[in-house]
């Protein structure tokens, strides 16, 4: 189980170092903000939505590693899945960092933040690009908030 926390902290550190789709999407048709006060974690998440699927997604902002590593993998997740799948893998995801607790075969690379539920303080870190994505998705218009 050491080697498996080892492995899911050195994804997280690459994500946050080399985070995956990080720049503006000029033809983005859904745009949302998010910030954590707590952590001072704030970013921007963009969709290229092509009827109902998310044919490109992006982020851009500043965080600490848990906050962007979760925006990076959130990201390549969500590409490809329609608005439906993606609202779903939100509420999975969710679950996965306030419990622990993953089905592997329905959540794949984001069982890596699985460990986050033994931070309380973190998890709003791990869900902030999630609530933004959902923000997007659904047009509300406001700025996602873990406060």
């Amino acid at each position: 189980m050491d080697e498996l926390r080892e492995l899911y902290q050195q994804v997280i550190l690459d994500h946050n170092q080399n985070p995956r789709n990080y720049h503006e999407l000029k033809e983005a048709t859904h745009k949302a903000r998010g910030h954590n006060p707590l952590c001072g974690d704030q970013l921007t998440v963009y969709l290229l939505m092509d009827n109902d699927v998310v044919k490109d997604i992006s982020f851009v902002g500043s965080g600490c590693a848990i906050s962007k590593a979760s925006a990076s993998i959130m990201t390549t997740v969500l590409k490809g899945k329609t608005r439906a799948e993606a609202l779903k893998l939100f509420e999975d995801f969710h679950n996965l960092v306030t419990t622990g607790q993953t089905d592997n075969t329905k959540l794949g690379k984001l069982a890596v933040m699985a460990g986050v539920h033994k931070y309380p303080v973190r998890v709003k870190c791990a869900v902030l690009a999630w609530h933004t994505v959902k923000n997007a998705l659904e047009g509300t218009g406001e700025t996602a908030s873990t406060e």
